[in-house]
């Protein structure tokens, strides 16, 4: 595999609909590839965005395997320090362990530490031990326990 890294364009939007539909658990039914202008619209409305930004990863230049977004944002605490939010992080399923997911977690943590960022944080959830044990491997603590409350 020829793996790159690179900010999502709109060209992008139908495979990254498909990872995060073939990475959702069966609980999870809020993606569906028939939303496209939604997603170009949030696409479109991350780009403009200096603190958001969308990375896919790209086997050969061609097809988009992976995904993540990466949101910095300042704090009042750690003296109004800067921290980085990874979200939506997927690889397709039948190339994960392929050292995907790392090169794109590597990149998120030192786009955030080149922004100033003290920190990098995400949530994952709780039936995916996998992916706790990938965080793990790559330097995040599972250290605090986050909740969520549906709109």
């Amino acid at each position: 595999m020829d793996i790159s890294l690179r900010t999502a364009v709109t060209e992008d939007i139908d495979a990254m609909v498909d990872l995060m539909v073939g990475g959702r658990l069966e609980t999870d039914a809020h993606d569906e590839p028939g939303d496209r202008d939604e997603y170009v619209a949030a696409l479109d409305e991350i780009d403009r965005d200096p603190s958001a930004s969308v990375i896919v990863a790209v086997n050969h230049g061609v097809d988009v395997v992976g995904m993540l977004q990466l949101v910095t944002f300042r704090h009042l605490q750690h003296h109004g320090g800067r921290c980085a939010q990874i979200e939506s992080m997927h690889v397709r399923h039948d190339l994960r362990y392929s050292g995907i997911g790392g090169k794109m977690l590597d990149h998120a943590v030192e786009f955030a530490r080149a922004a100033g960022c003290y920190r990098v944080q995400l949530t994952s959830n709780d039936a995916r031990h996998d992916a706790h044990r990938f965080y793990e491997r790559h330097g995040f603590v599972g250290s605090h326990r986050g909740f969520k409350r549906a709109l």
